[in-house]
């Protein structure tokens, strides 16, 4: 199995993966060592977050979330993200990050968005609308189980780019 279908794997394995986007880097930083200690191996960091390049550099297997362009993009591949998220489609982000050995996430919220992702070459696409709320403890054994769901429809039906 190559990095980049390992990284894919370790992601969907993982089930969950904490999105940060908190008011500074240095509480950041502070929920990435409480995240690693229970357990989370990947986190994503938001592009909103303050000095979220600099925490790419220094945080060892994360993403890059909330990515809007391909200068977004390049700069936190450099920065050593192992994958890239994006809300929305950014042509060229997926290609890009293949390139450089990295997973692409596009989120796409209606099936026209979500083949759109898809055709692009996003490895995961993200299904939007989410929570913004997030998840909590009423709603995490229902998330988990509609994600086993999805997984087993995704399995079961393969779609051409």
């Amino acid at each position: 199995m190559d990095s980049k279908s390992a990284l894919r794997q370790a992601l969907i394995a993982q089930r969950v993966i904490p999105v940060l986007w908190l008011a500074s880097a240095e509480l950041t930083a502070l929920a990435i060592a409480c995240l690693r200690e229970a357990g989370f191996a990947m986190v994503e960091i938001t592009m909103t977050t303050p000095d979220a390049i600099d925490l790419l550099k220094n945080t060892e297997n994360a993403g890059a979330g909330t990515v809007l362009d391909l200068e977004t993009a390049r700069r936190c591949l450099d920065a050593g993200a192992q994958f890239l998220v994006s809300p929305c489609l950014v042509p060229g982000m997926a290609k890009l990050a293949h390139e450089a050995g990295r997973l692409a996430l596009i989120g796409g919220f209606t099936p026209g968005e979500i083949l759109a992702a898809h055709r692009e070459g996003a490895d995961i696409v993200k299904l939007f609308p989410a929570s913004t709320g997030g998840l909590t403890l009423e709603t995490f054994r229902d998330y988990l189980a509609a994600a086993d769901r999805e997984r087993a429809v995704r399995q079961a039906r393969r779609f051409p780019r």
